[in-house]
């Protein structure tokens, strides 16, 4: 829509997860350099919380990546990813058996499923690979689930655990692992991070990161006020901030600007607001105007 206008040659803010734009910001680096840690010292359990839109899923995206292209994690880990987590113990266990290369679809059995799948994490013990199950979303898991999953990771050497958790979740995990029934889980829990907002300066290298990789080699797309703006307006959240790039973008594009001004970003802001069966204004000025845009560049091709 506006990639040719400000000479991108992507969408900048998407809110797909993609890695390729993976900003090394201070915080989030901190966390990966933990995810990394912990796998090589190879503790059982890692939690990472924060609030909606926060980079959690990226996150665990890089994690996921790192695990399949760097060699020697490659051949060290066997990833099991669980994106889904709202599953019954019966679920999860076929869920983690398929990830490990197990036929268990006609299992209903928690304890053959079980035993099926410790067989298949000592075969590749034996190998020297261990099992890392990244949970997305955890605090959508049932308490009789995370306990199945607690089960999985009994396994162990004198000198090592066979399974590792990581668990990615939203506050609401911490009050599913503070019931009593967890106090076991609890304590395995040895590391824990909780991701933070963006600050203005990290939310300026967020856009401005985004922009480059995404094409555009030019003026500051976003002047200091808009970005102050955009900043106060998306609280810090990164998600938030995408939404609200894109459709200040949007908005810029369709007045033919160069650059975003503190309005676009207001509109924004204001399209995103929850009303009530009525559309946001901002946008539908900004999506009237890139009509009129189109319908006049096709007039002029015919």
């Amino acid at each position: 829509m506006y990639q040719a206008h400000f000479g991108l040659h992507q969408m900048p803010f998407s809110l797909s997860p993609d890695t390729q734009l993976f900003v090394r910001l201070s915080d989030h680096e901190s966390c990966f350099l933990l995810l990394t840690h912990v796998l090589d010292t190879g503790e059982g359990f890692l939690k990472i919380v924060g609030d909606v839109g926060t980079g959690k899923t990226i996150l665990c995206r890089r994690l996921l990546r790192y695990l399949d292209e760097n060699t020697e994690a490659r051949e060290r880990f066997h990833a099991v990813y669980i994106p889904n987590p709202m599953l019954s113990p019966v679920g999860l266990y076929r869920a983690v058996g398929q990830e490990l290369g197990l036929e268990l679809d006609q299992q209903s059995d928690n304890n053959a499923l079980l035993d099926h799948i410790t067989r298949r994490i000592l075969a590749l013990a034996e190998q020297a690979q261990g099992v890392v199950i990244v949970v997305d979303e955890a605090q959508s898991l049932p308490a009789e689930t995370l306990e199945a999953l607690r089960l999985i990771t009994n396994l162990e050497t004198e000198q090592q655990k066979l399974v590792q958790v990581i668990l990615f979740g939203q506050p609401e995990l911490d009050d599913l692992l503070d019931q009593d029934r967890f106090r076991q889980l609890r304590q395995r829990i040895t590391f824990a991070h909780y991701l933070k907002t963006l600050d203005r300066r990290a939310t300026r290298q967020y856009i401005e990161y985004r922009l480059t990789h995404s094409g555009y080699n030019g003026q500051p797309l976003f002047n200091r006020r808009s970005m102050s703006q955009l900043h106060r307006r998306a609280k810090g959240v990164p998600r938030m901030i995408n939404v609200l790039a894109h459709k200040a973008l949007l908005s810029a594009y369709a007045d033919q600007r160069s650059q975003v001004e503190p309005r676009d970003v207001q509109h924004a802001w204001l399209d995103s607001q929850p009303r009530r069966g009525k559309p946001g204004r901002g946008l539908w000025f900004a999506v009237g105007a890139v009509s009129i845009l189109l319908a006049v560049t096709l007039w002029r091709l015919v």
